[in-house]
């Protein structure tokens, strides 16, 4: 996380410099780490920038000057990928895409082995499938089934635009099951992730209730600390055909 803050962001929190990174120039950031049940780690993230302005100055602003309405929208587009379609007719390569660090660096084929590797990701990453999870808030018919992650097969509008109405900016989605992702981000962290820009006060309160829900979240659950252990358990007691078998017999004693 500290190389993600320096590297990407371009943000040094003891020097407080203000470089610049691939999101613009970060003002201040908030980021909390969360464990999910199987015990891995991920970082929910809510980045300031400078020169931002808060929802409320962004609607009244677009509102009245298409011109940085217009240049909100292209910022947005060039920073939150939406486009799957990422040099289709390239082949996949045979291993998984996240357990390497990326493609060789080869002057000459660099670009094109960058578009493979990226598309890979993405389709690894970045595409969902529905499963019963998704359709948790569903109150049955008469009612649609939608996904609760708002990730529909029929939801890609082709453009960007703002609600001349409204001031809501709505993100062209050129795949309805490929969540948002900045591809520089995925390209280096080499997993799934989500980015939404903050630019409307719905969107605002939703990100307030999801980091106070995160504050106060409660220790992890018995069970589940149990059954992480179950599984340590097991894993350290599979064969090794390099071990012998006292070594095994004392490794499964030590970890019981």
């Amino acid at each position: 996380m500290k190389a993600f803050i320096s590297a990407l962001l371009g943000y040094d929190p003891e020097e407080k410099t203000l470089e610049g990174g691939i999101l613009g120039v970060v003002k201040a950031y908030y980021g909390c780490v969360e464990a999910q049940g199987r015990g891995t780690l991920h970082c929910h993230m809510l980045v300031w920038l400078e020169g931002g302005l808060n929802p409320n100055e962004i609607k009244k602003r677009v509102l009245e000057d298409p011109e940085f309405g217009k240049r909100l929208l292209a910022f947005l587009n060039d920073t939150i990928s939406v486009d799957p379609d990422l040099n289709l007719t390239v082949p996949s390569d045979d291993h998984h895409p996240c357990s390497v660090r990326g493609m060789p660096v080869d002057p000459e084929s660099f670009s094109p082995q960058r578009q493979k590797d990226l598309r890979n990701v993405v389709l690894q990453c970045q595409t969902h499938t529905h499963s019963k999870t998704c359709f948790k808030y569903w109150k049955r018919p008469p009612e649609p089934k939608t996904c609760h992650l708002d990730l529909h097969e029929d939801n890609f509008p082709g453009e960007s635009y703002v609600d001349p109405e409204t001031g809501e900016i709505h993100l062209r989605c050129l795949d309805g099951l490929v969540n948002n992702f900045n591809a520089t981000m995925l390209e280096a962290i080499r997993n799934n992730m989500d980015i939404k820009f903050i630019g409307s006060g719905a969107s605002a309160k939703g990100i307030l209730y999801c980091i106070t829900d995160y504050i106060i979240k409660s220790e992890l659950k018995t069970h589940v600390a149990f059954a992480m252990l179950e599984l340590a358990v097991k894993k350290l007691g599979e064969y090794n055909p390099l071990e012998d078998d006292i070594m095994i017999r004392a490794l499964q004693a030590t970890s019981t």
